[in-house]
């Protein structure tokens, strides 16, 4: 006779093995065993590259679009930065900005904004080649012997110019259409360039305008200035430099009289000073430049023709 076993009677949907128990020394059944179940991991899918879109009208660009060229353009609403072939564009409130073709600007410029959502707009720009007056003189040396003083007296000087260029203060003078700070006879073109014994020299980055000393200049447009004499510069003579906003400047060289100093907000049409030969001149004339950030422009072309 078999003591402290009993059978337990069957319950339905029990199975049978649960249900003897073993009751000497075994108090409850054993606890079912889990089964691990895999789930499937659903797959990502990338996300899909921002889309672009290639609209070479999308900027509305008014200006000359050629080699030494200026134009101001609208953003697309949304835009939240801005390039020109990969260097920033600085965006007004209202969208608008100004762009500039350097003198040796390529056929083709790539003009992009990249919009809030990631999308991008591109428009390609295509640049009028421009043909310089450059001369060749064989029997001229090409290169003189450094002078040690001047050449740190000129570097001196550089940085302050350079220094100057690179404040870019608030202004709309760049929105406006521009004066000719003088009127007179053309006596250097933008772009010029001399070849002396087979040496390159520095291609003429302004316009002159000969006239009798102490005619007076007026400012092309509103700015602020960022640079006046003195002292002298020993190539430039008196200097004055005026930041029109965004980027954009311009420069006045071999003034005899500077009629304004350094942080003067100037207008359209004011008197800024008188024409003179002071520097590295043969003559009175003003040498008159423009500058879109680090690309030289010519301010004939800003300007339009001469009244």
């Amino acid at each position: 006779m078999t003591r402290g076993v009993r059978v337990a009677p069957w319950l339905p949907g029990s199975s049978s093995l649960l249900a003897l128990a073993v009751l000497a020394g075994c108090a409850t059944p054993p606890a079912p065993v889990p089964v691990s179940r895999q789930l499937p991991v659903p797959q990502q899918q990338a996300a899909p590259a921002p889309a672009e879109t290639v609209d070479d009208h999308v900027f509305a660009l008014q200006g000359t679009l050629t080699q030494g060229g200026y134009a101001i353009g609208q953003a697309p609403v949304g835009t939240v930065s801005l390039t020109l072939d990969g260097q920033p564009v600085t965006l007004a409130e209202d969208g608008r900005f100004p762009i500039g073709f350097s003198r040796d600007a390529p056929p083709v410029a790539r003009l992009e904004a990249v919009l809030a959502d990631g999308r991008k707009v591109i428009a390609r720009i295509t640049i009028a080649q421009r043909h310089y007056d450059v001369q060749s003189i064989p029997g001229l040396p090409g290169k003189s012997s450094p002078d040690p003083a001047y050449e740190k007296l000129r570097r001196a000087e550089r940085a302050r110019i350079d220094g100057a260029r690179a404040l870019h203060l608030a202004s709309d003078g760049w929105r406006q259409q521009w004066l000719w700070p003088v009127t007179g006879r053309i006596s250097g073109v933008y772009g010029s360039q001399r070849i002396l014994g087979g040496v390159p020299h520095s291609p003429h980055f302004g316009v002159d305008i000969a006239a009798p000393a102490g005619t007076p200049i007026v400012a092309p447009a509103d700015g602020v200035v960022v640079l006046a004499s003195p002292p002298a510069f020993s190539l430039e003579g008196n200097l004055l430099i005026i930041d029109h906003g965004m980027g954009v400047n311009t420069a006045y060289l071999h003034m005899s009289r500077i009629d304004v100093v350094q942080g003067d907000h100037v207008r359209r049409g004011q008197v800024i000073g008188l024409v003179g030969s002071t520097g590295r001149a043969t003559g009175p004339h003003l040498h008159w430049t423009a500058n879109w950030l680090d690309r030289r422009l010519d301010p004939a072309l800003v300007a339009g023709p001469m009244p």
